[in-house]
């Protein structure tokens, strides 16, 4: 990933980036220090929170990184997959209904939500919800789409 700028986020772009993670995923950050990292070849820039690649911005739609939301442990927005769907979800599958054991029902199609595993809580990828978080759970269908994922470029970002 080739970064194409850097700069300190003003007073009143964090307030706006604390408020749409809070609303978003129930997080309430508290850093010291929020960076823009603009990326050239990426279709997402980061956040660098306190130096740690905490947030990203899909098509300017801010939203916890999976190292964010392992750190900060959101509370809203999350889906919850069976064990047997670990593998698959951290290679970057969808998210298919037989593997869901538990959807925030607040959850809209189209918001951004965290997938977690169920043992741990761990977060193993960010996906777009395709159907709303009452209709995720059944016997088929793709109901989250995988966007970003453990082990990906954006997981191995490092500035």
């Amino acid at each position: 990933m080739q970064v194409k700028s850097r700069h300190h986020l003003r007073a009143d772009e964090i307030d706006d980036l604390e408020a749409d993670i809070a609303s978003t995923t129930g997080v309430e950050l508290d850093g010291d220090t929020y960076e823009m990292v603009e990326l050239a070849d990426e279709p997402f820039d980061v956040v660098l929170v306190d130096g740690e690649p905490d947030v990203v911005a899909f098509e300017s739609e801010p939203f916890l990184t999976v190292q964010g939301a392992n750190r900060h442990e959101p509370s809203t927005g999350v889906v919850t997959v069976d064990a047997g769907a670990i593998s698959f979800v951290s290679d970057g599958a969808d998210v298919m209904r037989p593997g869901i054991v538990e959807a925030d029902p607040d959850i809209t199609a189209g918001d951004l939500v965290t997938i977690a595993e169920e043992t741990h809580g761990k977060v193993l990828a960010i996906g777009r919800a395709l159907v709303d978080g009452s209709e995720m759970t059944g016997d088929s269908g793709k109901v989250v789409e995988s966007i970003h994922h453990v082990g990906d470029e954006l997981f191995d970002f490092a500035v």
